[in-house]
């Protein structure tokens, strides 16, 4: 099958393979579109199953980074890439080296950053061999803590207001006593449950290793449930924070929650089921709008700019939220079309 024909290709400008022998490196970059600036985006190293599931992947989040970077008014395009690989077992320096030489050999169109399986630590050895990658350094955090260039503190506070936003336009309600479904407990998913907990919320929890399920339990009093029942668990809220489609033909009727609001990018598995959710009164936070916390934080940093503009912008993802949600209302569309026409009026045009 052509690249131009694959199910998951959106008009993307530019597609690259990367594989470095010695060091054990295959890579993929994906450049969406870049009509407000240059692409900037995480890169993911995961153990997928085969060259085609991590094409589709890396197709599919650069661009929702477009989306993204376009509902969080910056000026930057989308775009992603991704490593096959086991970060837990087969990731070295060598091969972050070589990732290094493969973003810069781009000549600035694609910026990397952190994702999973990427710290900040990766990014640094990526960064002796180019000059596009960003959050390896920090000059503030938005709550005013010590930096050190994980965006993932600011994804899951700006996880954290979207979810009360939609908390609040659905359910008329703050936190205190609320149920919220949280699938994966990495970076993100962790910090979100942390400050659910500190709000009053009550947690359910799964993720793939013991470990994280283990703290959820000791701090926050959170219930454990095992991966695949965690979206069909009796919750105000489903906060998928894994990988994406997590909505799918096999989950959507099991959902019990009125809200679904998580930091996963991609959760609909295919653009239909941003209409079932909407046929279902299930209140849904377009993904790459609620998880733009990173992105905005990575933005700031590589500008003049402070702690409280940085927490003042995120902030603002609860607003553009409720903007959503009062528009899909008024035009009887999913909140995911609303989001998609706002965010592809800004990208398209490049302003």
């Amino acid at each position: 099958m052509s690249l131009f024909e694959h199910k998951a290709y959106n008009q993307h400008e530019h597609v690259a393979f990367f594989q470095h022998k010695s060091s054990g490196l295959k890579a993929i970059i994906a450049i969406h579109n870049t009509n407000l600036g240059p692409s900037l985006g995480g890169c993911r190293m995961w153990p997928y199953s085969s060259s085609e599931e991590a094409l589709t992947d890396v197709l599919r989040l650069s661009k929702g980074m477009s989306y993204k970077a376009a509902m969080a008014n910056l000026k930057l395009g989308g775009g992603k890439s991704v490593i096959i690989g086991d970060p837990r077992k087969g990731k070295t320096d060598d091969m972050m080296l070589a990732m290094g030489d493969f973003v810069q050999s781009l000549g600035g169109k694609y910026i990397c950053a952190e994702d999973s399986g990427i710290s900040v630590d990766n990014l640094k050895v990526m960064a002796r061999r180019t000059d596009y990658a960003s959050g390896t350094e920090a000059k503030f955090r938005y709550d005013g803590g010590p930096a050190d260039g994980n965006p993932a503190p600011s994804t899951a506070y700006g996880v954290f207001v979207g979810l009360k936003a939609a908390v609040r336009y659905k359910l008329n309600s703050d936190l205190r006593g609320i149920t919220v479904a949280i699938q994966g407990l990495g970076h993100v998913g962790y910090r979100l449950a942390e400050h659910l907990h500190h709000e009053g919320a009550k947690l359910i929890v799964t993720d793939i290793f013991p470990d994280n399920l283990d703290k959820a339990v000791e701090q926050f009093g959170a219930k454990v449930v095992k991966p695949g029942e965690i979206h069909a668990v009796q919750a105000d809220v489903f906060a998928p924070c894994a990988l994406g489609a997590a909505i799918n033909d096999d989950s959507i009727d099991n959902i019990k929650a009125g809200v679904i609001a998580g930091a996963a990018n991609n959760q609909l598995a295919e653009d239909h089921h941003g209409d079932r959710l909407k046929d279902k009164g299930i209140l849904y936070a377009p993904d790459y709008v609620i998880n733009a916390g990173g992105v905005i934080d990575i933005y700031h940093q590589r500008m003049e700019s402070s702690a409280d503009n940085l927490r003042q912008h995120i902030e603002g993802i609860g607003d553009t939220l409720t903007d959503i949600f009062v528009r899909s209302a008024e035009e009887n569309k999913a909140t995911s079309s609303v989001a998609n026409k706002m965010a592809e009026e800004r990208f398209l045009s490049g302003c």
